[in-house]
């Protein structure tokens, strides 16, 4: 038996941060999502064919990325208290993930649009909730 594959992991485990850091805000997600809505401008704005299949790659990747990090702050920084205080926040960031996968899936400008909005009212119950002053240093 080659000693390498013996001595290798039988498991991985992906996280956001392998220690948990504490270190959360949606400023994450909202960059990405501002680079898909710039993708697909450029994107509709070109005739190039081989910049257009480009913009689609580099796109659905930024919008894995907004969905990992609307995922990171949704499962590891919202508690049960900040659900009592917003009763829609589950609702508003499962709407956001699924938003970010309609801008991933499609190059529609205003579904850019909805994601950037969704992520504004994440970002206002992560600072309602004391995000800010809780999770920077």
């Amino acid at each position: 038996m080659d000693l390498l594959r013996f001595m290798a992991p039988k498991r991985s485990a992906h996280a956001h941060c392998d220690i948990p850091c504490g270190v959360y805000d949606p400023e994450q997600a909202r960059i990405e999502a501002e680079s898909c809505h710039r993708i697909i401008e450029r994107y509709h704005a070109s005739d190039d064919e081989v910049f257009r299949a480009r913009c689609i790659v580099v796109k659905e990747e930024r919008a894995d990325l907004v969905k990992h990090h609307l995922d990171v702050l949704w499962h590891d920084y919202f508690k049960p208290e900040h659900v009592e205080k917003y009763p829609n926040l589950h609702d508003t960031c499962w709407k956001a993930s699924k938003a970010a996968s309609a801008v991933k899936q499609g190059v529609d400008l205003e579904a850019a649009k909805n994601l950037l909005a969704l992520i504004d009212q994440v970002d206002e119950m992560w600072k309602g909730t004391g995000g800010p002053e809780k999770t920077r240093m």
